[in-house]
């Protein structure tokens, strides 16, 4: 269950005031975990390369005492600190070590990371987005954690104000069908995830039916049917030789796109980057809108 994030405070809204956290603070996490701050945290665990990113980009990166092995931006934030494992394999004993007192960790059942931290003792809020508008809701959340609030409605405005501007540049171009890959299992994205949605705003549609949940591992004769109009996350090279691809419209014009390695990233993390991830986005399904 999700749980929003308390509504800022109109006066500050309107004169740029600073907003201050009140501790103790209580939430309630993506599991429904109660969890309580005594004060402001000071040394932080970040077990989400969306996290990080989001602390780095709303002021609080410097409370950061290390961070997940994929954490790798900004650099000039993760390549100071030390790496503690991953959600699914985490170092616990490094973790404690560090005597943090805050974890930012996942909501996810296949991990149970939140679950193992907190029997250890540690403060731990277990939660990360799955939809574009949870991406704005966790900025919020976590700007509250950290008592910097006005960091993350500053990164907020501005990001909804370069997205609306992308948005806007391709919002009379039609529809362009869209197979996006996230892994040649092949795992794809539903309409309702948050890159789903960044595929909306960049004028395309995803070809996977929302009934199939938001990151469904797919029929690849669903792929061949749909014969989508754009294909990313497929090198060309691989995707001529699947069977039955050859033909596929995508295929025959060449609009078969592999992201870059930062791209790939920012399409991936529900973070601050999602002007960049939709900015590459609409270069692939409407390059003229970008001229």
């Amino acid at each position: 269950m999700r749980h929003p994030a308390r509504l800022l405070p109109l006066a500050a809204l309107l004169t740029g005031a600073a907003l201050a956290t009140s501790y103790p603070l209580t939430v309630r996490d993506d599991l429904g975990r109660t969890v309580t701050l005594r004060g402001e945290p000071r040394r932080i665990v970040s077990m989400l390369p969306s996290h990080t990113e989001t602390l780095a980009a709303i002021g609080a990166g410097g409370k950061l005492v290390a961070v997940d092995r994929f954490s790798n931006f900004p650099k000039a934030v993760t390549d100071r600190l030390p790496k503690v494992g991953s959600a699914f394999q985490p170092d616990i004993e490094a973790i404690l070590a560090l005597k943090p007192d805050l974890v930012l960790a996942d909501e996810s059942s296949g991990s149970r990371l939140t679950e193992k931290l907190a029997q250890a003792g540690l403060t731990v809020y277990g939660g990360s987005a799955q939809t574009y508008n949870d991406v704005f809701e966790k900025i919020g959340v976590l700007g509250r954690l950290t008592n910097r609030e006005t960091g993350a409605l500053n990164l907020i405005t501005r990001m909804r104000r370069e997205l609306n501007t992308l948005q806007a540049s391709v919002a009379r171009l039609p529809k362009v069908s869209t197979y996006y890959e996230v892994d040649p299992t092949p795992y794809s994205v539903g309409p309702n995830s948050f890159i789903g949605t960044l595929i909306d705003k960049a004028g395309g549609r995803t070809i996977v039916p929302a009934r199939l949940g938001d990151f469904p591992k797919i029929d690849p004769e669903l792929i061949v049917q749909a014969n989508p109009q754009v294909m990313i996350g497929v090198p060309l090279t691989e995707a001529r030789t699947r069977p039955g691809w050859s033909n596929l419209q995508a295929v025959r014009s060449g609009r078969v796109y592999t992201p870059s390695p930062e791209e790939r990233d920012a399409l991936s993390r529900p973070g601050p980057r999602l002007p960049v991830a939709l900015r590459a986005l609409i270069r692939w399904l409407h390059p003229e809108a970008l001229k």
